[in-house]
């Protein structure tokens, strides 16, 4: 007997971890939203390109555009011109569009238009970077001013990531003459670059620009410039002006590298203007779009994967063990009693369609109506396989009728009659007869109303929309379930009436 409450023990903890470690995983892992009305945002960005093109000469212009790879996804991706030919480009991590013409004049607008959200898988591809370069050649006074440089930022740094925010953090300093000597009276971000470049190469930390977009709306917006070094594990981000460490969330990489974010040949006068909106969409079908529009498979084992038909009658099916729990609590512990298990459950589905008042009194009507045939035929000694087949018969015609005289009358929703499962009346029918026969018609019309009270619970709460979604997106917790099933299968205590029945005994 102990073997066998140890085996239970385990199982149930078995059943519930792994219900509560799945249900994380997709929660916190793959970032699946916890409700059906969770929005993500959804960013639309548009880049414009504007020249003034060479009469005579072909046009050919490039343009950096995000590469993709990182934190973001993008849904739409589109290139709007007139009369270009427009082909995509991979080098150094980077993508490149050009946009071609053989002959264009005037003023020229070319448009590049992203659509992107937060990558919802959080699976990331492991990091690459070299982690040695050669020292950029240096003469004269700028040498030894670099040097100058280097002796305190080595004593005041322990690693890579200490020794770069302590050279930002020197060559911010305007009133250092080395400083002022390697930027050469140019104080900008891009300037300032350089110096940490060099001093950087000298000490042989690798070095990257970074070019970032900020995701705001309602401000001017331009490529802002940050720093990266690979440490051997990951990229370290840098802001150049400040010494900032870490990549902000609201920032898009936009192109990697020293080359500028635009070149023309047969045109002068590139510029290029950015203009971002922000809105909200569902985030489950956002998710949906997310798995049609990549290779990521965040829902690829999912119910969603099904066909739409398909999930509508998962979706159903998936709330039933919510029933049968709702149906196990009300008799093991409640002491409810009702015509077994799972009649209340397949009840408390049919009122899905018919609406729980108006089911109700249908159920009532058909089952009174029956219980009454059934008497009747009781006084003619018929077997019972003959008795089901005249009651499931009269419970067809009673459905019909129901039917027509409701469609007559306007009441649309007495049609949905016919989808209470006429197998299921039957048998109630003959269930309650038989009680009836064998306990009297007050055990008999008290187990009714138990059956129609634990199928009224239990369409209440199989029809919560949350829970439906619940249920359906995370169906591990199914699992948790399960074990709390087979907790209560041990339960030898009272039942909520018992405790009604036997209160004489207390007293004594």
């Amino acid at each position: 007997m102990r073997s066998l409450n140890l085996h239970l023990k385990i199982l149930i903890t078995l059943l519930v971890g792994l219900g509560i470690l799945i249900t994380a995983y997709q929660i916190f892992i793959l970032g699946i939203p916890l409700t059906e009305d969770e929005t993500d945002d959804l960013w639309n960005i548009d880049a414009r390109v504007e020249f003034q093109a060479s009469p005579r000469e072909p046009v050919k212009l490039q343009m950096f555009v995000p590469p993709l790879n990182q934190d973001y996804v993008s849904l739409n991706e589109s290139f709007i011109s007139n009369n270009y030919g427009v082909s995509i480009n991979r080098a150094n991590g980077n993508r490149k569009v050009t946009w071609s013409a053989r002959r264009a004049s005037g003023k020229q607008t070319l448009y590049y238009r992203l659509v992107l959200t937060k990558r919802y898988s959080g699976e990331q591809a492991k990091s690459e970077g070299p982690i040695f370069r050669d020292s950029i050649p240096v003469e004269g006074a700028e040498k030894i001013a670099a040097e100058a440089l280097l002796a305190p930022i080595r004593q005041h740094s322990a690693d890579v990531e200490t020794f770069i925010s302590e050279t930002i953090k020197r060559v911010n300093n305007a009133n250092d003459d080395n400083v002022k000597l390697l930027l050469g009276g140019d104080a900008s971000t891009a300037k300032k670059a350089d110096a940490i470049e060099l001093l950087l190469s000298i000490a042989h930390v690798p070095m990257e620009r970074v070019h970032t977009i900020r995701l705001a709306t309602e401000i001017q917006q331009n490529p802002e410039l940050w720093l990266r070094s690979f440490n051997g594990e990951k990229w370290l981000y840098f802001n150049p002006d400040t010494g900032q460490q870490g990549m902000p969330n609201d920032r898009l990489i936009w192109w990697i590298g020293d080359e500028s974010l635009v070149s023309l040949e047969g045109g002068k006068q590139a510029n290029v203007s950015f203009t971002l909106s922000n809105s909200e969409m569902n985030a489950i079908r956002l998710a949906k779009l997310t798995d049609e529009n990549t290779d990521a498979d965040f829902l690829e084992y999912s119910m969603y994967s099904l066909p739409l038909s398909t999930q509508k009658t998962f979706q159903i099916m998936m709330v039933i063990p919510i029933g049968v729990l709702v149906i196990l609590i009300l008799r093991n512990l409640g002491g409810l009693q009702t015509l077994g298990t799972f009649t209340p459950v397949l009840i408390a589905l049919a009122f899905r369609e018919t609406q729980l008042g108006f089911g109700i009194m249908l159920f009532t009507i058909i089952t009174a109506l029956g219980l009454s045939l059934r008497s009747y035929l009781e006084h003619l000694k018929l077997q019972m396989l003959p008795r089901l087949s005249v009651v499931l018969t009269f419970v067809v015609v009673l459905i019909a009728t129901i039917s027509l005289f409701s469609h007559k009358l306007g009441l649309e929703r007495g049609l949905s009659v016919a989808l209470f499962p006429m197998v299921i009346l039957t048998m109630t029918i003959e269930r309650l007869s038989i009680t009836w026969e064998e306990r009297g018609g007050g055990h008999a019309f008290k187990v009714a109303i138990g059956t129609l009270v634990a199928a009224t619970l239990a369409h209440l709460l199989m029809s919560v929309p949350q829970l439906t979604y619940f249920v359906f997106t995370f169906p591990a917790v199914l699992m948790i379930l399960v074990g709390f099933m087979l907790a209560m299968g041990r339960y030898r205590g009272y039942r909520l009436t018992e405790l009604f029945r036997f209160k004489a005994f207390l007293k004594d």
